[in-house]
């Protein structure tokens, strides 16, 4: 199966009965699970093209990488992950990382107290909704922003300014969600805390891996502002027409996830789906579009999907590590001189290229190559 048969637009052929799924005032679709699980068929925002929906029983054989001696700076431990990385990150840029310093009880409490926001009824979860051209907020499919190929789920979205000594994520759990979810803020800022942490390990390991300084990617995002999203994943008596997530890039530098027992993301390599197994005790750290043009292309941002159970509810939490807004994200200099090649990329600033996915452009396999000629349309002057 090619790339171009994945990114088809036609639709599958089924027959709809009367729309009675329940919309707001301007006619777009309200995402209620509890409801639309009653209807025979699926609203026809929610069905995905056929290429999009083809099934896999394969899994993705990505490293599992032990973090520990890396951490305590073993040398064997760091040259065997090393290794590890540096194939899984030229080829696709998925691999899953143990003894990573992230206490399992705090994972728990965090999907423990997400629960209790998405199980909110829905007129109250629209009430802290997601700001047009914003990202921090509750989203229902999306479908405030798109109105067909909508994702089957619900996200809780916020910002983590890592250098902020005041506690940011509290403070927007009490502003948005109320007083009674404060401590539901704590619970997230400690986990933002041990995901900026574990971050930057990693950015040292790509950046030995990369044969460039040691400490350079860590000290780029250090100041870096980065996203938090909660997935809630609903049951779909018509799982096989919709997804969770379509096929796409991450437009981020760095993504950290962790998926509970259900499983359902996916990877697309050498034209075909691979699932990665869901393991307890790792995360799963991919590569984003702002990494792929940190190192000239090196490592890829690798297409990647979500799909949704029939009987089962899944639920994932995701940190997505970005730098501070105005850095401009350009290859280190020792890096060109290493490869010796052209720049793949021009400059660019985070801010600008989460303009363009937040506002113009939805994230797919060709985020950044749609995103450039925005760029310079919009920008005239910028270093190309």
């Amino acid at each position: 199966m090619s790339l171009s048969v994945l990114m088809d637009s036609s639709s599958p052929t089924i027959l709809l009965h009367p729309s009675i799924e329940p919309r707001d005032e301007t006619g777009s679709v309200l995402f209620d699970p509890s409801k639309l699980q009653k209807q025979s068929s699926l609203p026809s925002e929610f069905i995905w093209p056929c290429g999009d929906l083809v099934h896999t029983q394969e899994e993705l054989n990505e490293p599992l990488i032990d973090l520990g001696g890396f951490i305590k700076g073993d040398e064997e431990a760091t040259a065997h992950a090393v290794d590890l990385v540096k194939t899984a990150c030229s080829k696709h840029g998925f691999f899953q990382v143990t003894n990573h310093g992230v206490d399992s009880n705090l994972i728990q409490a965090a999907y423990q107290e997400i629960d209790a926001v998405f199980k909110l009824p829905l007129n109250k979860k629209l009430g802290f909704q997601r700001k047009p051209g914003g990202f921090s907020g509750y989203s229902a499919a999306h479908a405030d922003r798109f109105s067909a190929k909508l994702p089957w789920k619900e996200t809780f979205s916020f910002g983590y300014q890592g250098l902020n000594s005041d506690p940011s994520v509290v403070h927007y759990f009490s502003s948005a969600l109320g007083e009674d979810f404060e401590h539901t803020g704590w619970i997230y800022q400690k986990y933002c805390e041990k995901m900026r942490e574990l971050s930057l390990v990693i950015f040292e390991l790509l950046a030995i891996c990369l044969g460039i300084d040691r400490l350079h990617y860590r000290k780029f995002f250090e100041d870096g502002n980065s996203i938090m999203r909660c997935n809630y994943y609903p049951p779909c008596n018509n799982s096989g027409l919709t997804l969770g997530t379509g096929p796409h890039s991450d437009p981020t530098s760095l993504t950290i996830l962790h998926q509970d027992q259900v499983g359902g993301l996916e990877v697309f390599i050498n034209n075909k789906w691979y699932a990665v197994r869901p393991r307890q005790d790792a995360f799963v750290i991919n590569i984003g579009d702002t990494f792929m043009a940190l190192c000239n292309g090196r490592y890829k941002s690798c297409l990647h999907r979500a799909v949704v159970n029939k009987e089962r509810e899944r639920r994932s939490l995701v940190y997505f590590v970005c730098p501070k807004e105005d850095k401009i994200v350009r290859p280190p200099q020792d890096l060109m001189c290493r490869s010796g090649g052209p720049r793949v990329y021009p400059d660019f600033t985070w801010s600008d290229l989460l303009d363009f996915t937040q506002n113009h452009y939805r994230a797919d396999v060709a985020t950044l190559q749609s995103f450039f000629p925005w760029l310079l349309s919009s920008n005239p002057t910028a270093n190309f």
